[in-house]
C-alpha cells in the first residue's frame, strides 16, 4: 500500500462549503475530476486512471481495474492528483458540488476502512485507496437506494466526504439498531450491519411519502447520515418547476397525487 501523505486542512463556508488543503513540498492530494476550486501556482495537477494509489507499483491492468471499480460506483474513470512542486507550504481548495457539508474523516481513526454512498467522495490525501464493496444481502442491493455497490475507502490517511443538508454523526453500540431513510445514509464503518426492512403496512408504504423500505443500521460502529439527499433535492426542484409532474421521494403514487390535487 502506498505511503499516506499527511495534510493539513481548513473547511470554509456554511451551506456551500469548500475545503482548503495545505501541502508540504512533495505532498499530494487526490480529488474527483472537476472538484478543484483554486490552487497556488507551484501546485501541479495531472489526471490519472483510478484513484492514483497504484500508479507507481501497479501495472497497466491494475490501473484499469482501479478505474473500472470507480465506474461501477458511478464515478468518472479519472481522478486528478495535485502535487506541491514548489518550496514551502502551498494550498489547493476543493468545492462541494451542491448544498451540504464536507466531512473530514481520518481513516486510521475508524479502523482504516469506511463504506460510503456513491458520489460522496470529494478528495483525500494521496495514498487513500478507493474501491468498491458489494452488498451481500439482496434486500440491501435492490432497495437500499445505492444498489449493490458502495464506495470503499481504505488506508490511514485523511479523506473528505460530502453530503447534503446537515450531517448527523453517531456511534452505535453493539446490537443497537437505527432505522433510516435509505437516501440519508452517507457512510458507516464495516462493523455496522446494513440491511433493508419493509415498512410493514401497505397504506404507510403508499401514502407516507417515505417509500416501501427503510435502512436498518445495526452497531457497533460509527455512522454518518445526511438530512437532504441529492435525490430529494432534485425531486423537489423538478416538482416546483412543473416539469414531469410531481414525484414525492420514495412514494409510488406521484402520478395519482397529480390527479388528486389538480396538477396536469
Amino acid at each position: 500500500m502506498a505511503a499516506m501523505h499527511e495534510v493539513d486542512f481548513r473547511v470554509f463556508g456554511d451551506d456551500m462549503q469548500y475545503v482548503e488543503v495545505e501541502l508540504d513540498p512533495g505532498e499530494a492530494a487526490v480529488a474527483e475530476a472537476g472538484a478543484m476550486m483554486y490552487m497556488d501556482e507551484a501546485i501541479e495537477m495531472h489526471t490519472i486512471f483510478g484513484d492514483g494509489s497504484e500508479q507507481k507499483g501497479g501495472g497497466f491492468f491494475s490501473k484499469i481495474a482501479s478505474a473500472g471499480k470507480r465506474v461501477l460506483t458511478g464515478e468518472s474513470l479519472f481522478t486528478t492528483v495535485y502535487t506541491n512542486q514548489g518550496q514551502g507550504k502551498k494550498r489547493v481548495a476543493f468545492g462541494a458540488p451542491y448544498p451540504g457539508k464536507i466531512i473530514p474523516v481520518h481513516l486510521k481513526d475508524v479502523g482504516g476502512e469506511l463504506h460510503a454512498q456513491k458520489d460522496s467522495f470529494l478528495a483525500a490525501a494521496k495514498g487513500v485507496t478507493l474501491g468498491i464493496v458489494l452488498q451481500k444481502k439482496l434486500g440491501a442491493g435492490f432497495f437500499g437506494g445505492e444498489g449493490f455497490m458502495l464506495q470503499r475507502l481504505q488506508g490511514d490517511g485523511l479523506a473528505f466526504l460530502h453530503a447534503g443538508g446537515t450531517i448527523h454523526e453517531r456511534t452505535l453500540a453493539a446490537g443497537e439498531v437505527l432505522k433510516v431513510d435509505t437516501g440519508c445514509v452517507v457512510a458507516f464503518q464495516p462493523s455496522v450491519d446494513f440491511d433493508i426492512q419493509y415498512v410493514g403496512k401497505l397504506k404507510t408504504a403508499l401514502f407516507a411519502g417515505e417509500g416501501m423500505f427503510f435502512a436498518t443500521l445495526r452497531g457497533p460502529g460509527r455512522i454518518w447520515l445526511q438530512s437532504l439527499p441529492l435525490s430529494r433535492l432534485a425531486s423537489r426542484i423538478v416538482a416546483a418547476s412543473g416539469v414531469g409532474g410531481r414525484r414525492e421521494e420514495g412514494g409510488v403514487l406521484g402520478g395519482l397525487g397529480n390527479l388528486l390535487d389538480g396538477d396536469s
